[in-house]
């Protein structure tokens, strides 16, 4: 039982609605490697914030701050329970929390670094970025060059790293009452869920999905294509990597990811921390914090 069935189930009897706050989902045309809930999950609640750009359109934890508050205001208006459910982090960080100053960007700067990067290479890149924000280099891939350039672009432009600025805000603004829960496994479990996830995606035609994507004029250079599952069908399309290798990587790549968005949430002492199966543990608690929130102020 994975996040989607697990928020369905909840969701469903109170009359709910879904957000979605996973930063791939929100690209049209772009489904097994996503992982977005089928028709028949999407008919017993309904979702949010799925599809509603192209994989060309660019997309931010501020974007999706902006639309997803308008959800929000309309299901309250409605009296309609809200659940958030996804594993990007900073978006509902985002959400719950407020942005820093420093989200604002810099067009100019930011053009400049992208040249740049074309240059000397995103390694060159990323190493400057080791130097300036050690901390930031740790969290961000070495191939992610969307939040290489943020990071430098952020230093460029304020003269502090983009960690200094987490830090100082603290992300202290909390817009939304809320009660948040963390679902857990096993590692053994996890990986080997993982493991069997990504050979279904590949027997469910993720290639050919990227192989159309790529043939639509989306280059494997987008943002959206550089995530997880899509670069690495495209490395495989495109030569760079043969067939086994772009497996395992896959696979390994997917397990990381895992892992870091974990130690993301276990960061953020408000998550409660229960196992898949334990529903009514869940129910009960959703219940009360709505009894609650319901007869507070």
């Amino acid at each position: 039982m994975g996040k989607t069935d697990v928020a369905i189930s909840l969701a469903g009897p109170l009359g709910a609605e879904i957000i979605s706050a996973d930063a791939m989902q929100v690209y049209r045309y772009m489904n097994i490697g996503t992982a977005k809930p089928t028709e028949h999950q999407r008919d017993q609640v309904r979702h949010h914030l799925i599809d509603v750009v192209s994989p060309d359109e660019p997309f931010s934890a501020a974007r999706f701050k902006t639309m997803a508050e308008v959800v929000i205001s309309d299901l309250y208006q409605k009296g309609h329970p809200i659940f958030v459910v996804g594993g990007t982090g900073l978006y509902i960080k985002a959400l719950t929390q407020g942005l820093f100053p420093a989200q604002e960007k810099d067009g100019a700067a930011r053009k400049k670094l992208k040249k740049e990067a074309e240059t000397i290479g995103l390694v060159a890149m990323y190493q400057r970025l080791q130097k300036v924000d050690p901390a930031a280099a740790a969290r961000i891939h070495p191939n992610d060059s969307y939040r290489i350039i943020r990071a430098l672009e952020v230093h460029q432009v304020t003269g502090q790293s983009i960690s200094y600025h987490h830090g100082v805000h603290g992300f202290r603004d909390v817009p939304h009452k809320t009660f948040k829960i963390g679902l857990t496994r096993d590692r053994n479990i996890l990986y080997d869920r993982i493991n069997r996830r990504v050979d279904q995606m590949l027997t469910s035609g993720l290639l050919e999905e990227v192989k159309w994507l790529l043939n639509q004029g989306y280059p494997s250079t987008l943002k959206s294509m550089r995530s997880i599952g899509y670069r690495h069908m495209a490395d495989y399309l495109e030569g760079r990597t043969p067939w086994d290798e772009t497996v395992r990587l896959f696979k390994r790549d997917t397990r990381r990811y895992a892992k870091r968005q974990l130690t993301w949430f276990r960061a953020d002492p408000g998550f409660m921390w229960v196992q898949p199966g334990q529903i009514d543990v869940m129910r009960n608690k959703i219940d009360s914090f709505l009894t609650e929130r319901c007869g507070g102020p």
